[in-house]
């Protein structure tokens, strides 16, 4: 395999796994939909400053630990799943909290937290190490340098998973209106922070595999 072809077989990979609705999709959603467009941007970046961190660890074959160690993932996995169920049970308390008239749609934590929440929902997935530690060695080209090109190919995935959220955040610009009511915002949360939770109950009970 040649660069040309490693970077083309690669940039269809990618997208495929960016438009497949999973956990950071339902994340910036929630959040373009509920806070707006600014936020969910922030939570969209901090999900592929994740998948950065991610393809650089691999490179440098840091990863491989998530691999070959029990004690390794199951320790990310229940860190990733603690977080998980606090993020939801948050979105969920929100969901239950009445709003008063003229107070705003959402007492919201302040904006940077949505670029932090976006970059640890991401680390603290073992799936996400090991699914990169096996995915981009099948794109290395003979002869090429790993830790360069690995995180040129994680910056591919990093930019469509921006190009994205992006184009899901401005989805929901022409919504804003009934989403400043005081049912549908409540709804979202109590859906999604369900979600989450569902997510790191199914992640407690995934075994590694290999």
């Amino acid at each position: 395999m040649d660069v040309a072809t490693a970077l083309m077989s690669f940039s269809i990979a990618a997208a495929l796994l960016t438009i497949t609705p999973g956990l950071d999709t339902a994340l910036v959603l929630r959040t373009a939909a509920v806070e707006g467009p600014r936020r969910a941007m922030l939570a969209g970046a901090g999900v592929v400053t994740g998948v950065l961190a991610w393809g650089l660890i691999a490179a440098l074959g840091l990863g491989a630990v998530l691999a070959v160690s029990e004690l390794a993932y199951r320790c990310l996995q229940l860190a990733g799943a603690a977080y998980l169920i606090w993020l939801g049970i948050g979105m969920l308390r929100g969901a239950l909290r009445a709003r008063e008239p003229g107070l705003p749609r959402v007492m919201a934590p302040s904006a940077p937290n949505w670029f932090l929440r976006g970059v640890m929902t991401n680390l603290l997935n073992p799936k996400v190490g090991v699914f990169y530690i096996s995915f981009l060695p099948q794109f290395l080209p003979v002869g090429v340098p790993v830790v360069p090109f690995s995180v040129l190919l994680a910056g591919i995935h990093a930019s469509m998973g921006l190009i994205f959220f992006a184009a899901l955040t401005a989805a929901t610009v022409p919504f804003q209106n009934a989403l400043n009511g005081p049912r549908l915002p409540r709804l979202l949360d109590g859906i999604t922070g369900s979600v989450l939770i569902g997510f790191a109950l199914r992640l407690l009970t995934e075994r590694r595999v290999g």
